[in-house]
């Protein structure tokens, strides 16, 4: 190929090699115009003649406006990483073959990665050189993705099996993993989904047979006090009547055996997991890998004089992370804070703006305030990454993986907070610091404290995950597969028809080029898509008994999700580099630490938000069938004036003025008081007292319950123990037999 200008001539060391004829492990792409520049093409010269010494050849082609160098390792790389690590050390390495296997397809990428970006020419790296566009960009050609296009990116596949060993193949064993984990957690999300849709239908066949919806849609005489600055009239309790039926569908006794199977759907989840995890390293012969000693080798083959860089720890440096993080933490509270403020002025200002009715003004603030929330965590998710990035490059890991073993576990201890912190507030603050009618605690000493939906706390709570989940998903799944399309259509056409090279190889270099871009971060990008499964996950099961329909709605969002992944990581963007793992890392001490957290919120919930508890005291201690059971007689009749105080309007500090409320002298709240000074009543404790002992035996079941299931469930399958046994067996026999040979020798 003819060079024109100050190229440097078609290099292509060490023709006769075998491999010469084979595809390019790497390719780097530089501006034509930008390699008349002074220096430009010597900087290029001199790193490429620096990874030749290195044991690499390399081939320049040009289509007009852009330089393509296709990079080949030699084998004599290849060869010095088995003598290092004579992979696979485990299982699967039993005789020595007669001659040396080949390299798979995602190792050999893997080194000629390392290698590349670990080496220096003239004090520059490749990540100098692409920074200060000495080269445009740098990429892995995609190559034998067919099967993966077929089998995989398709959308007809949506419910087939994962090719799980052709994705290692192809993407490397992290990303295969990853893919294994997501295909096993949705797969367990069947039976989940199908209980919770079970116990929602249920509510649906108890609409109109509930004894508390009858009493409510029934009492036309009883009027409630007014709700806040937004609400000047008193309200008839039958006028509650749609929304009390609604709240039956997820607040019914369902619910706490719903949330019960969830607690131990958990466990027998990643308890099941754990020996997926097994059989599959057993597999993949990743047994005896070890990430350091990889690592190492990786440095070696770069540079023979590398010297270890050992593990450090400073308690100063630890310190002042851990006041960071606190602080951010409460930042993000402080967020969570905003929703107050918000849903306390929008029912201002929706009132006074006469924008909704009266009677509809609540639910329009629950809506708005659910969108502000999911808003704010759309905000904090792109500030945490940063604070986390931050925060570990100050840590200093020693290696990448350590790097983001540190960023996972701060980047989802910010998240968590994040998403979590106003379901906090809802389900056991909302409503329960507000005061008494007469005496209303106001934010600023101006505007009343919202109080919780007129058919209980429950219906805000579930109002707000259905709303944040359902947007998250379908909102998140719309934008990581338009983005990179539109991107791709955009890329597409900038490109000029007529730059199609008729030589194969330029023409695939150009393909690739114009698939959207990666960079060293991209696997890692990905792998932190497990951040938006982990917190689906605490979602499905950490406020469940609140929201039933939480495990439905994340198998659908799964189902997409990994044809999204797939389509987008196979046809729309550059082949990422693999990158190897013979585990979830820290991810799965995470969604351990997730499944108790699960326990203790569902049990708060149960206790403290829904009605359970209450209707259960008053069926058992103050209703009709106290004594025993009267087949006449709903045990529950009576609940709903007995759940309700007594307030004299004759007490209001500003008098309501209202039409007609001059005949009222009396109005109800929800609250256990005493009507004559309006303290907390004797049935407020009884109810607290029975409310914190549900809440300790409830806990101490579930956890016992995980606790008996993680016994009975062994990590690793007997299968896998006994295959590794036999093949330590093996090993220590044919040593023996080795040594006796060379004794009579």
């Amino acid at each position: 190929m003819g060079t024109e200008g100050d190229s440097f001539p078609l290099m292509e060391v060490n023709t006769g090699d075998p491999e010469a004829s084979e595809p390019w492990d790497y390719v780097l792409v530089a501006d034509r115009r930008g390699r008349r520049a002074t220096g430009q093409a010597h900087r290029q010269l001199q790193f490429l003649e620096e990874l030749r010494r290195k044991g690499f050849r390399y081939k320049m082609m040009e289509d007009g406006e852009k330089v393509f160098f296709g990079i080949r390792a030699e084998s004599r790389i290849f060869d010095l990483y088995r003598t290092l690590l004579m992979e696979p050390e485990g299982p699967g390495a039993r005789t020595q073959p007669a001659g040396p296997a080949p390299i798979p397809a995602s190792t050999r990428i893997r080194i000629v990665n390392f290698v590349l970006n670990n080496t220096t020419a003239a004090g520059d790296t490749l990540d100098n050189l692409v920074k200060s566009g000495v080269f445009e960009t740098r990429f892995v050609l995609h190559k034998g993705q067919d099967d993966l296009r077929k089998e995989w990116a398709q959308w007809r596949r949506v419910l087939r099996p994962q090719p799980i060993d052709d994705i290692r193949d192809y993407f490397g064993e992290k990303v295969a993993l990853y893919f294994a984990w997501l295909g096993w957690y949705t797969y367990m999300l069947v039976p989940a989904a199908a209980v919770g849709l079970l116990v929602f239908l249920s509510g649906f066949a108890l609409f109109n047979a509930s004894q508390i919806s009858k009493e409510i849609c029934e009492a036309h005489d009883i009027l409630l006090c007014p709700r806040g600055d937004h609400s000047r009239r008193y309200q008839q309790l039958s006028d509650t009547c749609t929304f009390a039926k609604l709240t039956h569908l997820f607040d019914n006794e369902g619910t706490v055996v719903f949330a019960i199977f969830m607690a131990l759907w958990a466990t027998v989840f990643l308890e099941i997991w754990k020996r997926q995890r097994a059989r599959v390293v057993l597999h993949w012969d990743l047994y005896g890998w070890d990430e350091d000693q990889e690592e190492m080798a990786l440095q070696l083959i770069n540079r023979q004089d590398y010297q270890l860089r050992l593990h450090q720890h400073s308690y100063l440096r630890s310190s002042v992370i851990l006041i960071l993080s606190v602080l951010m933490i409460c930042l993000i509270i402080g967020m969570a804070h905003l929703l107050v403020v918000y849903r306390v002025m929008a029912a201002a200002l929706f009132n006074s703006a006469l924008l909704f009715q009266e009677e509809q003004v609540t639910t329009a603030v629950v809506v708005t305030g659910a969108l502000f929330h999911y808003v704010v965590i759309l905000i904090m998710t792109k500030v945490n990454k940063c604070v986390a990035l931050k925060l570990c490059d100050f840590e200093k890991p020693r290696t990448f993986s350590e790097r983001e073993s540190k960023f996972t576990t701060k980047f989802f201890t910010l998240q968590f907070f994040a998403h979590f912190s106003s379901l906090i507030y809802i389900a056991f603050i909302l409503g329960r610091i507000n005061g008494h009618p007469g005496k209303s605690v106001r934010l600023a000493g101006l505007w009343k404290l919202e109080e919780c939906h007129l058919s209980g706390c429950m219906m805000d709570l579930f109002l707000q995950m259905a709303i944040i989940m359902g947007l998250k998903q379908t909102l998140s799944n719309c934008a990581e597969y338009l983005g990179p399309w539109l991107a791709h259509k955009c890329r597409l056409m900038r490109f000029k028809l007529g730059r199609a090279s008729r030589d194969p190889e330029l023409r695939v270099m150009q393909h690739n080029y114009l698939l959207n871009p990666v960079n060293t971060f991209s696997l890692f990008d990905e792998f932190m898509e497990m951040s938006t499964r982990v917190i689906q996950y605490g979602f499905t099961t950490i406020f469940v008994a609140a929201f039933p329909l939480a495990p439905l709605l994340a198998l659908i969002s799964n189902l997409v999700e990994i044809r999204l992944d797939a389509i987008k990581m196979v046809r729309l963007q550059r082949r990422l580099v693999p990158r190897k793992a013979k585990d979830i890392g820290t991810w799965l001490q995470v969604l351990e630490t997730i499944g108790v957290l699960a326990v203790i919120a569902n049990g708060m919930v149960i206790a403290f938000t829904s009605e359970f508890i209450p209707r259960m005291v008053y069926k058992y201690h103050y209703g009709p069938c106290r004594l025993g059971a009267q087949p006449a007689v709903d045990c529950l009749t009576g609940y709903v004036n007995h759940s309700l105080s007594v307030f004299y309007t004759k007490d209001f500090q500003v008098p309501v003025q209202a039409e007609g409320s001059e005949n009222v002298t009396e109005c109800r709240y929800r609250d256990y008081r005493d009507a004559r000074d309006y303290s907390l009543s004797e049935q407020f404790w009884v109810l607290l007292a029975i409310r914190l002992l549900f809440l300790i035996l409830f806990e101490h079941v579930a956890l016992c319950i995980k606790l008996i299931a993680a016994w009975f469930v062994p990590d690793v399958p007997q299968s896998v123990k006994n295959k590794v046994l036999e093949e330590k067996y093996r090993a220590l026999r044919d040593k023996m037999c080795s040594s006796s040979k060379s004794t009579d020798v």
